[in-house]
């Protein structure tokens, strides 16, 4: 790809921030749009956004997705060529506490991306969906041709939804649409409501951490380099029709529409305990640790099939997961100024 204009929605969050700085240094234009919301500490947002603005060509709009006028107003000054849409409100836990707030930010604003991108023809939207619309599933790997039709929390019906709204734009406008269901994504400048943020927050400290199921859950970490990687490969090949596509023996990873869907995981699997046993040995310090039972809306396991990912880009997520809690250790010493 040469240079083109691309905007990238949820630009201040954990993802957007790593890719629009990943897509500046390839030479992209980058328009960053967050509504720098107050889910998690604002000003770490601020700190991402002040590297952004470092480069030339990155422009910042702060609005919400929810708001048509300006999503509109945005669309139709711009001439984007791509959309990554990477904003919303993410949390499985949070979405059975408040949950008309994931209508309103992951529905009804991922509609607004959908009516811009119509109204305004874009070469490619990729979005974010998330490794949690395979709620009650039990197979594994988890693979973009099962269905997903059982989900366990709100946060995955919102995802789900957002699939199902892009296949249904792609048949009635042909806009190519490629969603992206990320597991467990981690890394520097991460989420602080996530766990490897939670946990050496809280062993530094000295506090006890919660561990769910009493440390017996199996996730796919995927490292932020990896995921970003991933996106970059994926934004040209234009999601198209797939000829083979048969509606008596439907694929759910695919359409005779352009419409495709991918995992982004490392289809490898780390147990809990194991992992905070890599970030105790990182610190230096062992956990307080107060064993839990499953929590409402989680699942045991994890584990991403990559094998279309990897046949379409020749790439597949491999940062062991001791490098990548390290490079997130080693971030988070010096961000926050903590000394061992």
């Amino acid at each position: 790809m040469n240079s083109t204009r691309i905007l990238v929605t949820g630009a201040a969050g954990f993802i957007g921030f790593h890719l629009s700085k990943r897509l500046l240094e390839s030479g992209h234009q980058v328009i960053g749009l967050d509504n720098l919301n107050d889910y998690y500490e604002v000003g770490l947002k601020e700190s991402r956004l002040t590297i952004l603005k470092g480069f030339s060509g990155f422009t910042f709009h702060r609005a919400d997705l929810e708001n048509k006028e300006a999503i509109d107003s945005l669309f139709s000054t711009s001439g984007f060529e791509y959309v990554i849409n990477l904003a919303a409100q993410a949390g499985v836990r949070h979405s059975i506490t408040h949950p008309y707030v994931y209508l309103e930010s992951n529905i009804h604003g991922f509609l607004n991306i959908l009516e811009a991108c119509r109204n305004n023809p874009v070469k490619h939207l990729i979005y974010a969906s998330s490794s949690s619309v395979y709620g009650a599933n039990k197979k594994m790997p988890f693979s973009v041709h099962d269905n997903v039709d059982h989900p366990l929390a709100l946060y995955a019906v919102s995802k789900k939804t957002n699939e199902l709204m892009a296949h249904a734009y792609s048949n009635l406008y042909s806009i190519p649409t490629t969603g992206l269901r990320f597991f467990s994504a981690y890394g520097t400048y991460g989420r602080p409501d996530m766990a490897l943020f939670i946990f050496t927050k809280s062993i530094l400290a000295g506090e006890p951490i919660n561990v769910y199921n009493h440390g017996k859950m199996r996730r796919d970490f995927t490292y932020i380099d990896d995921l970003v990687e991933s996106i970059v490969r994926l934004l040209p090949k234009v999601a198209v029709p797939n000829p083979d596509w048969n509606g008596l023996t439907p694929d759910p990873s695919s359409s005779f529409a352009p419409y495709r869907i991918y995992n982004i995981g490392n289809n490898s699997t780390v147990e809990l305990i194991r992992y905070i046993e890599i970030i105790e040995e990182k610190l230096g310090r062992k956990a307080i640790k107060n064993l839990l039972p499953m929590q409402e809306g989680d699942v045991p396991d994890a584990l991403a099939d990559v094998e279309d990912l990897q046949r379409e880009t020749d790439f597949k997520p491999a940062t062991p997961i001791e490098v990548g809690v390290g490079k997130f250790i080693d971030w988070y010493l010096d961000y926050y100024k903590v000394k061992l």
